[in-house]
């Protein structure tokens, strides 16, 4: 298995970029499409756990936009000819909370590369489930 072929690294980013561009204009059928419709599909957000590609559509439903962010890092690694994972450090421009999204991609036979699994999250300030040393 190849790790990191550019042309791998190359097709995950511009499906990267399609969705950051959609995530700003609030794009939902360009964000629908970056996923794998399918009821495998998971996204954990924020504020909600969705599995499969219609909690994911209902929940896209719902929103009139989103927060704007500014990505502070892009770090992509791909698995061989069919996988990618992406991961992306942002800042919400509106709050300055940072936030962090990593996208498992697979390459789904006469789709290309889609999201199979996204998780999205706000950096706390401290986490109380983590004594640290003294």
């Amino acid at each position: 298995m190849q790790i990191d072929d550019p042309t791998v690294i190359a097709e995950a980013r511009a499906v990267f970029d399609r969705y950051e561009r959609a995530i700003a204009e609030n794009d939902t059928a360009v964000l629908d499409d970056s996923f794998w419709a399918d009821p495998r599909t998971v996204r954990f957000g924020t504020t909600e756990i969705l599995y499969g590609i219609e909690a994911i559509r209902a929940f896209r439903a719902g929103v009139a936009r989103y927060a704007p962010r500014a990505i502070r890092k892009v770090h992509i690694t791909a698995f061989g000819q069919d996988v990618a994972c992406t991961h992306l450090e942002y800042q919400r421009t509106d709050t300055g909370l940072v936030g962090r999204e990593t996208k498992i991609m697979a390459r789904i036979p006469g789709l290309g590369f889609k999201v199979v699994s996204a998780h999205v999250s706000l950096l706390a300030g401290t986490d109380p489930g983590r004594v640290a040393k003294a």
